[in-house]
């Protein structure tokens, strides 16, 4: 017997009394966790195409690099998914999409990812286009449907469901281009049906884009050419009668959604308009709103309602009209897929309730991946 075999005989029947030996057996090798692959889809056709390429560069820095591996694609504004080389000079800071293209993805080899974020903003984007695309893919995505992102994007399909479900809203009116064209004056009647002030807005268009304030019927046709050139579906609000405070809440997850904190915009403005929304100094937020207890457990409340309702999914800020005077709430809009940077209202909700943006935006993946 060799002196090795021997040594082995030793161990085996007991060398120290009573300690018993298990047979060697080898570890498993120690790998590193497989990284969630992500494609990031920012840029888009619509008139919030830089709002989304400013919500994408914060999303880039915020995913962790340790369980994600991000791919951004911009689809710039003539509907081009530009290649890894152009989407990176684009986001970069030279947001001159427009300028020749070297490569470009197929949109069909979204398949290859685990889960998409489609941080569009406006039509083609939030409007259930592209949801309905990746859905036809298989692939996971970030966000709701295709019917919680239709019937959510369109103001007056979004008034007609939460009505059924006695969400209470502004009184307000349909108008299409073509009864603008055709019939002018039975337009200005409907218009006038309202009461002036009003607000002339296009029904599907976020980011305060096409938005006017019409104070009179002499400004009526100018608000609805402005917003008659970016949709052919416009809807007349009623303004309230005392200017109203404006509240905003975030909704996160499924079928088990969440509401955040309500915060509160202020602003010297007549209304939110692009230039006071994304001009650093022209509003402020301020969470929690200072408002009474009762009135921030009814806005979400109506919140979690609204958002249950129109069948939404991962994300949602839900903006309402508080007025003061009269204790009176209206649901202003729903955003399923809202304003992304660091800066913005929506992640800003959700820091106060104790959740930061890195730990926001791995939640909304993760959000992504279960069945619903």
């Amino acid at each position: 017997m060799s002196a090795r075999r021997r040594a082995a005989g030793r161990l085996q029947t007991g060398i120290l009394p009573g300690v018993s030996v298990p047979p060697f057996s080898p570890q498993p090798e120690i790998t590193a966790p497989q990284k969630t692959r992500v494609l990031l889809l920012c840029g888009g056709q619509s008139g919030e195409h830089a709002v989304s390429l400013m919500s994408a560069q914060s999303v880039l820095a915020a995913l962790p690099a340790s369980h994600f591996e991000v791919t951004p694609l911009v689809i710039d504004a003539a509907g081009r998914w530009l290649g890894r080389a152009d989407t990176a000079r684009v986001l970069g800071g030279a947001q001159d999409s427009a300028a020749p293209v070297s490569s470009e993805l197929r949109p069909y080899e979204v398949a290859g990812f685990d889960v998409i974020w489609p941080l569009l903003h406006g039509p083609n984007g939030e409007d259930g286009t592209v949801q309905g695309f990746l859905t036809l893919t298989g692939a996971a995505y970030v966000g709701s449907g295709v019917l919680g992102s239709a019937a959510s994007m369109d103001k007056v399909m979004t008034k007609q469901v939460l009505a059924s479900v006695g969400v209470p809203q502004v009184e307000y009116r349909l108008v299409t281009r073509q009864a603008w064209r055709s019939a002018p004056e039975s337009v200005r009647i409907a218009a006038g049906s309202l009461g002036y002030p009003q607000f002339v807005k296009p029904a599907n268009l976020g980011s305060s884009v096409g938005i006017s304030r019409a104070a009179g019927p002499e400004d009526l046709e100018a608000a609805l050419d402005l917003a008659f050139s970016l949709d052919r579906r416009v809807i007349l609000e009623a303004a309230a009668s005392h200017k109203p405070r404006e509240l905003e809440v975030g909704i996160l997850g499924n079928d088990a959604p969440q509401a955040s904190p309500v915060g509160e915009l202020r602003f010297e403005a007549l209304f939110y308009d692009y230039t006071t929304k994304y001009t650093e100094g022209q509003a402020s937020m301020h969470i929690p709103a200072p408002v009474p207890a009762e009135v921030a457990i009814r806005v979400r409340e109506l919140a979690l309602t609204a958002f249950k309702a129109l069948d939404c999914a991962g994300l949602a800020r839900i903006d309402f009209f508080y007025v003061e005077e009269t204790g009176e709430l209206y649901l202003n809009e729903v955003n399923t897929m809202p304003g992304f940077t660091t800066t913005s209202m929506y992640p800003k909700l959700w820091e106060a309730a104790g959740l930061s943006y890195a730990e926001l935006v791995t939640r909304l993946v993760e959000l992504a991946q279960e069945e619903r």
